[in-house]
């Protein structure tokens, strides 16, 4: 019923919209095209710290649903990064992590262009670990000077996971077939047609074992870790924020305004250091907690509001750093 009542007064106030009668902030198919803009959150001193949200499922490619389409996280960070570089007053970064991970390369990228911008800039970075910084999440936190995780963080599940949906079932069900032809009798594998062949997953294995060994070589490089918590790390497990810190994954457990003192304190910045975001649109209440760039992530009064449906993403098939269960909720 509501639905129903959602799409009436739509169609009613659509052409009033259109017709320029209503002269209001409405947003059909909110833009995500404006530049990026500095606001200053706290402090007053010339010197700055620039908060850098990594939310939800990392993915190298536009986010996209039924009414808008949102940049990537690895260009909107890029983005933030490219014009940070350009404020020589930046001088350490806080990496606000809110994710379970994504895809292999999209966690690869992020933690590379952060570690581009640490060599380029000579900022500090702080990463601050929030809800979960998992898989991938951790991984690009891995570019941090320093990790901070909030008291209930969930991180860890370092590790790959190879998504490869099967339909034989179903086929076999309604009498389908599917025939290919091919050069090789590799050249399929991984069809959701049919079943795998012990070789085709001894050959996903091995690239599965590949990344992950890449992933704990990572870790090895940047959280020196007592080998007796290899073998725990390696089984691809989470762990809360306290235990995180006896094995070593992280240096402290607290609140994020514990990780901007901390921020200060690595970059030796005076105590009232700016801390500041880019935003594409002003937004009133604002302070650190606010992860979103634009109003049209949560300020402009949207049309129509699907609930679930514009929350529908289906990862194809692939290799993800990614922690599965925290995935569906965090678009």
């Amino acid at each position: 019923m509501k639905s129903v009542l959602r799409i009436a007064w739509l169609l009613t106030i659509l052409p009033l919209l259109l017709a320029g009668c209503i002269k209001a902030k409405f947003s059909l198919f909110p833009d995500s095209t404006e530049p990026l803009e500095e606001y200053t959150l706290e402090g007053s001193a010339r010197e700055k710290i620039l908060v850098v949200p990594l939310r939800g499922v990392m993915a190298d490619g536009p986010r996209e649903s039924l009414l808008r389409t949102r940049p990537s996280m690895v260009q909107e960070v890029v983005s933030h990064l490219r014009k940070a570089e350009e404020d020589k007053n930046i001088k350490a970064l806080l990496l606000k992590v809110d994710s379970p991970g994504g895809t292999v390369t999209a966690s690869d990228l992020l933690y590379h262009e952060i570690m581009r911008f640490k060599e380029r800039s000579g900022a500090k970075v702080v990463a601050a670990l929030m809800g979960i910084a998992a898989s991938g999440g951790y991984y690009a936190a891995l570019s941090a000077d320093v990790i901070v995780a909030h008291p209930t963080t969930i991180t860890g599940s370092i590790g790959v996971i190879f998504l490869k949906p099967k339909v034989t079932g179903l086929m076999e069900k309604i009498g389908l077939d599917v025939e290919v032809d091919k050069s090789g009798r590799n050249k399929d594998m991984g069809s959701p047609f049919r079943r795998s062949t012990e070789e085709e997953r001894e050959i996903t294995q091995s690239l599965i074992d590949g990344l992950a060994g890449r992933f704990l070589n990572l870790v090895e490089s940047h959280r020196p870790l007592d080998p007796a918590w290899l073998q725990s790390v390696a089984s691809a497990r989470v762990y809360l924020a306290d235990e995180a810190l006896r094995i070593g994954l992280v240096d402290q457990v607290g609140y994020l305004d514990e990780a901007v003192d901390r921020a200060k304190a690595l970059a030796g910045l005076p105590e009232n250091a700016r801390v500041v975001v880019y935003r594409r649109t002003e937004q009133s209440d604002d302070n650190v907690y606010n992860s979103s760039t634009a109003l049209s992530q949560g300020g402009v009064l949207r049309l129509l509001e699907l609930g679930m449906l514009d929350h529908i993403n289906v990862m194809p098939s692939g290799f993800y750093y990614l922690w599965i269960p925290a995935a569906s909720g965090l678009q």
